[in-house]
This record gives structure tokens, C-alpha cells and sequence, in this order.
């Protein structure tokens, strides 16, 4: 039986991807969305969350992705470069360069230049920065929490483990492309 199938059965509501895999096997009877079934709703998910999740962010004045360098700066618990921060966020140098303009001027973070090489720049969170970051994790966390509360643990761990098991496959397969 399929997610889509599955998702039926269970009574009678189908997600917004159930839909979609419907309306294709009616255009294109003999494909197999399987494919669609799975990475159709990790997007839709992410789509999801997001939005509700970045809430708090926008409270804070914060995009995304500047919570996202934030974060790295915070949990790596040191100074990072700009391609370090580029790294560690999936993000392009110029993103880096563009957000780090931003949160400076919000004196979220600072800016020093090596001592060997003026070309090269050390950022880390002010105090500020920090505890901004401190505020709005737990909140964060809640919200997942409460997301997450349907699915029992046992499933939690198992979704977990599957998610965890595609990325480590993504990120070996297309992590050169990245580079």
C-alpha cells in the first residue's frame, strides 16, 4: 500500500500530496510517484514549519537566515570566517557578506580582521547576538515539540533515523556538487 493509499485508509482525508499523485496516475497511469510520495511531502513539511517557525524571528527583527548564522555562531561556541559561516549554512559568500553587513549593524555580532591576513574576517556574537539567540531557541523548540506531539516516540525515532539516513545519502551524493 502507498503513503497515498495508506493516508486514505486511515479516514478518508488525504493530504495535499495525495492529491497530486491522484491527479498524475489519472493523467499517467503507469508512472510511479513513489518518488513524488516522499520528497512531494518533506517539502510540503518544510514549507510548512517554516513559516510557522520563523514567527518568533520576525518578531525579533530576524530573517531566517540570519538566525541561521546566528545559530552557527552560537553553537559552534568560537569565532567563524564568513566561508566558514558560508559552510555552515549552505549559503553563498555574498549571502554571508549581505547578512553579516546587517546583523553588525544591529550589533548582533562583530567583526575582526586577522592579525596575519587583512583579507580574512572573524565574526562573533556580542552579547546581544547571544542572548537573542538564548531567547528565542527555547520557543523554537517548544513549537517543534508541539508539532511532533502526535507522532509517538517509537515513530518520532524511526522518522528520525530515515530523514537522518536520506541526508547523510543527499549530502554524500551532492555535497561535491556544492563545493
Amino acid at each position: 500500500m502507498t503513503a497515498a493509499e495508506s493516508a486514505g485508509a486511515r479516514g478518508g482525508r488525504d493530504d495535499t500530496v495525495a492529491a497530486v499523485v491522484r491527479q498524475w496516475r489519472a493523467v499517467h497511469p503507469g508512472l510511479d510517484t513513489g518518488p513524488m510520495e516522499i520528497i512531494g511531502r518533506i517539502n510540503r513539511c518544510a514549507a510548512l514549519l517554516q513559516q510557522a517557525e520563523d514567527a518568533p524571528l520576525r518578531r525579533a527583527g530576524l530573517s531566517r537566515p540570519e538566525f541561521d548564522l546566528l545559530g552557527a555562531l552560537r553553537r559552534t561556541g568560537r569565532e567563524l570566517t564568513p566561508g566558514e559561516l558560508a559552510r555552515e549554512t549552505f549559503s553563498s559568500g555574498a549571502a554571508v557578506t549581505k547578512r553579516l553587513k546587517q546583523l553588525t549593524e544591529h550589533d548582533l555580532i562583530e567583526r575582526r580582521l586577522d592579525a596575519r591576513d587583512r583579507r580574512v574576517s572573524h565574526v562573533r556574537l556580542t552579547d546581544a547576538g547571544r542572548d537573542l539567540v538564548d531567547g528565542i531557541l527555547p520557543e523554537q523548540l517548544a513549537y517543534e515539540r508541539a508539532v511532533l506531539c502526535d507522532l509517538e516516540a517509537p515513530g518520532q525515532k524511526e522518522l528520525a533515523a530515515l530523514l537522518g539516513e536520506l541526508l547523510m545519502r543527499l549530502e554524500g551524493r551532492l555535497g561535491a556538487v556544492r563545493v
